[in-house]
């Protein structure tokens, strides 16, 4: 059991949370959430013993074992696989290398040979003489192969150094488990992998996720950090959500008729107070006026800002032709893609998916025009007006403008205030906060601005790479909704399956070979066509 008692976390004047106590416990897997900058990741680290509250205690239950995924997944470039993973045993770990240490120095004394026995047993307590066995197996285990588990970890593909950090924070068999946004950087089918190695491990489990598919496949229940306090739900997400409306409705309700019973006793006090006849009773109204509480409805810290994209032109029929493009980076021996050929009919939905490094953004960077094909065309239709949302759109932040500035640029008219606040407005930027730079943006606000520019510029064929990528669950919901009410032609890069499924007409898979497979139907018809369950 990993347990809270009154802690609170204060930057400054105002706290980013309070008096949260809680117990996570009996091997239960708890979703975090909550809004952008509430504090999620604040309260790991103080689960995690990686910051100390401002008051109050966290409690780890005598005997028990935490572990925590490293969220660098470039850390460890340098050493070999199976160290990697043996370092998630700290205690193990430490003794192996100072006794390693005392056995290589020439000129070690006889106590530092005492100490090294000393180290030889606390190895052999822990499990140190099978330790790379048992590393070994738990990497076999995630889909590592054993050709890799000596060699540098920088040879491991990208989509896989999350598996070796998950093994890292399984190697020392913990009892309760912190897991950090754990699907950052992993494509769909390792989304997958990683849901069934969680549910197969028998453990108490704190996750952050803004994956709501991986969350309704994996938690027992979600623990909201919302109104500076901490409450938690049984069920997964989807019960939440339906949990937590019902229970604002029914304070709503209670507090109506609780208000209409105010009304009628203070109406009743206020004819017969002076009345001598009807005095005790009016006294007796007046006890019991004391006694009614009206439940206070705090302001949710969540915010949905309103996103809808139009098209200035509408597209009939084609929109793009792609016919045999290969691309390969300038002094690589290999194409990223290779003899690529697709069509796209307007007002089609297409999701491209496909493992990390297989070349999906280098293909939208060829469909935005940011990158030339080394063979093949890629033909638009004379109308088509394209918008384009890089993966990392850093670029485009460089300016000294500030964010009215920034995006008037965008309006097609000189002198349009009002329009230019409102979009600000609808994505949340309201106030002062317009008048800070843009350079100064989180990753979220960034992608909000994006989405801006493209409402302004009303593009009729959207070029999306990842735009859920730092995005809190009411952003990317409202992005959602945007996106199906959009007339246009849609091509999108996401690894959120739940995003995927509710938008995509269309899925376009790059292959490891560069090459693709092209399903024309939903997600969940793909995923039957491929032998996937969809549960």
């Amino acid at each position: 059991m990993l347990a809270t008692s009154n802690v609170a976390i204060q930057f400054g004047a105002k706290p980013l949370f309070e008096q949260v106590t809680v117990k996570f416990f009996d091997g239960n897997r708890y979703g975090l959430i909550g809004a952008n900058g509430s504090g999620k990741s604040t309260l790991m680290k103080v689960l995690g013993g990686d910051l100390e509250p401002t008051a109050g205690d966290v409690m780890l239950q005598s005997g028990m074992r935490l572990g925590k995924l490293n969220q660098n997944q470039f850390g460890y470039e340098d050493e070999r696989v199976l160290d990697v993973v043996m370092r998630g045993h700290t205690e193990l770990w430490s003794a192996m290398k100072e006794r390693d240490r005392i056995y290589a120095d020439p000129e070690a004394t006889d106590e530092d040979y005492m100490r090294a026995a000393e180290l030889e047993g606390t190895f052999a307590q822990y499990g140190g003489y099978d330790a790379e066995a048992r590393a070994g197996s738990i990497l076999s285990d995630a889909g590592i192969d054993e050709s890799r588990h000596n060699g540098p970890m920088r040879e491991v593909p990208p989509g896989l150094k999350l598996r070796v950090l998950l093994a890292q924070a399984l190697f020392s068999r913990p009892d309760v488990l912190l897991l950090d946004e754990p699907t950052n950087n992993l494509d769909i089918h390792s989304i997958r992998w990683l849901e069934g190695a969680l549910n197969d491990y028998d453990a108490t489990m704190v996750i952050i996720s803004h994956d709501r598919h991986f969350l309704n496949q994996v938690c027992t229940h979600i623990a909201d950090l919302d109104f500076q306090q901490l409450k938690i739900y049984p069920g997964n997400y989807d019960d939440f959500m339906l949990a937590s409306v019902q229970a604002r409705q029914r304070v709503e309700a209670a507090n109506a008729k609780a208000k209409d019973k105010i009304s009628d006793l203070q109406e009743f006090v206020r004819r017969f107070s002076a009345n001598a006849s009807k005095a005790r009773q009016a006294t007796s109204r007046k006890r019991q006026l004391e006694k009614i509480k009206i439940e206070e409805i705090r302001p949710s810290s969540r915010q949905n800002p309103y996103i809808r994209f139009e098209q200035a032109k509408k597209l009939y029929r084609s929109a793009v032709t792609v016919e045999k493009i290969s691309f390969r980076y300038p002094g690589t021996d290999a194409d990223v893609l290779h003899d690529v050929s697709f069509s796209v009919e307007a007002g089609e939905r297409v999701a491209i998916i496909g493992p990390n490094g297989a070349g999906k953004t280098t293909l939208m960077r060829c469909l935005a025009g940011e990158l030339k094909p080394t063979a093949g065309r890629i033909e638009w239709v004379e109308n088509a007006q394209t918008g384009y949302m890089p993966q990392d759109p850093q670029a485009e932040f460089e300016s000294k403008a500030d964010l009215f500035e920034w995006m008037s640029t965008y309006t097609g008219k000189a002198d349009d205030d009002q329009l230019v606040r409102a979009t600000l407005g609808r994505l949340l930027f309201s106030g002062e906060e317009t008048k800070k730079s843009v350079k100064v943006l989180s990753g979220g606000e960034k992608g909000r601005m994006i989405y801006g520019k493209l409402m302004l510029t009303k593009p009729n064929v959207l070029l999306m790479d990842e735009p859920t990528n730092h995005m809190d669950m009411e952003t990317i919901e409202s992005l959602q909704i945007g996106l199906e009410h959009y007339p246009g032609t849609l091509l999108f890069v996401s690894h959120d399956r739940e995003f995927v499924g509710g938008l995509a007409t269309r899925i376009i898979e790059i292959t490891a070979a560069g090459r693709i497979s092209d399903f024309r139907g939903n997600y969940d018809e793909y995923l039957k066509r491929q032998g996937i369950e969809t549960g």
